[in-house]
């Protein structure tokens, strides 16, 4: 897999400010920082079977370039550098070691995937680097006891799994439950909070399907499922298998209620390719306003959005919600770096990302907004469910409090 920085179209990478020595006593190490711009680092999958994912990168950089087209933040201008890690461990540490030993960078923010940035965290931790906003809704990037520099962005993959158990349990109290989890960090932590909801009902697990992130195909594992007897398939997948196992349950004519992950709802890069048809009736969750979606037709959220991408990024899909969140994403870190002032230094990016208080970004569905502490690392704690008609989602039921129990 060739080793790329990947520029965004060069316009997204602010080159040629000169940097100056600069000294934090962060964890008593001196580290570079320039008077004239802020180093943003990023690791994204723009290659491998996480591929779909770099629409995220794409959206941050543009918005970085608006940012410097506007004057920048504070008097500086941002540098935005993300490297390809191909949503491989392995590479994903090589790549953080680049950007903080080599490139210098202020923060990483919003690296891609649970798998990969837990082979980063200890590393980040170590040496005192802003971790931020990771794309992944992962429990353990929420943990400031024991991992201080590092706090994940989405809701976490647990809430999201109690949500989706305690609406098996009123829906369909005598399901047969079929579960489909990638056997990494992500598919055990959905899969332990789905089990935690059950509580004693557990047992209405008839099938449990693990496969690998490097799998070719989920096809065995459906047949499994679907031999099993399953009413209800918990869809707990990236977007490649996702679509993959919607085509599968079509082909073998099985229409259980199926339930799909957040992470991997999106229109554009799942449900379109594997057809509508065979997607009517999922419901899953969701956090942000939907693109497809008539009641935002008139939003000025929506206005400003595609403003942006009219100028930035025209060949983005405006259908697909990672197009979305990607945004979302950025104007959470745009709202970190105003309120660090003029003190970039890591440990203050790290303080004021600790210090959101209901930041109702561009785009956040009514009612849901950031929040964070010292002490609470989870900065969105909100879904609402939604069901797909056959064209878009539909809102359901009432916005859900996801927060981990104390």
């Amino acid at each position: 897999m060739p080793d790329r920085s990947h520029d965004l179209s060069r316009r997204a990478l602010l080159a040629g400010a000169t940097s100056i020595a600069g000294v934090s006593l962060a964890g008593g190490r001196a580290f570079s920082q320039s008077a004239a711009e802020i180093k943003i680092g990023n690791i994204n999958a723009y290659s491998g079977p996480a591929g779909v994912y770099a629409i995220l990168g794409k959206i941050a950089g543009a918005y970085f370039q608006k940012v410097n087209d506007d004057g920048g933040i504070n008097g500086r201008k941002i540098k935005f550098i993300t490297y390809d890690d191909a949503y491989s461990p392995p590479k994903t540490v090589e790549q953080a070691r680049r950007l903080v030993e080599s490139d210098e960078v202020d923060l990483i923010f919003a690296p891609l995937g649970a798998p990969t940035n837990s082979s980063i965290m200890k590393y980040m931790n170590q040496k005192k680097v802003p971790h931020l906003f990771i794309a992944s809704g992962a429990t353990k990037f929420g943990d400031p006891a024991n991992f201080p520099w590092t706090m994940g962005f989405l809701p976490n993959y647990q809430s999201e799994g109690r949500a989706f158990a305690r609406h098996v349990l009123g829906a369909q109290p005598d399901a047969k439950i079929g579960v489909l989890y990638q056997n990494d960090d992500f598919g055990k932590d959905v899969l332990k909070g789905f089990r935690d909801g059950l509580g004693d009902r557990a047992a209405m697990i008839v099938s449990q399907q693990p496969y690998e992130s490097t799998s070719p195909t989920i096809d065995s594992q459906i047949v499994s499922i679907h031999a099993a007897g399953a009413t209800v398939f918990m869809n707990m997948t990236t977007p490649k298998y996702a679509a993959q196992a919607i085509r599968k349950n079509a082909e073998l004519g099985w229409k259980p209620a199926h339930y799909l992950g957040s992470n991997a709802n999106s229109l554009g890069a799942v449900l379109k390719p594997a057809g509508f048809e065979n997607a009517n009736g999922i419901i899953s969750s969701a956090y942000l306003k939907d693109p497809t979606d008539p009641t935002w037709k008139d939003d000025p959220d929506f206005a400003r959005w595609n403003a942006f991408l009219d100028k930035y990024l025209p060949e983005a899909d405006r259908k697909d919600s990672l197009s979305v969140s990607g945004y979302v994403v950025t104007l959470v870190m745009m709202q970190v770096l105003k309120q660090c002032g003029d003190d970039f230094s890591r440990a203050n990016i790290m303080k004021q990302a600790a210090n959101l208080k209901n930041y109702a970004a561009d785009l956040l569905l009514p009612g849901i907004t950031v929040n964070t502490s010292p002490t609470d690392y989870y900065p969105i704690e909100q879904l609402q469910l939604i069901r797909f008609n056959g064209e878009r989602y539909q809102s359901f039921g009432p916005v859900i409090d996801a927060s981990l129990p104390a």
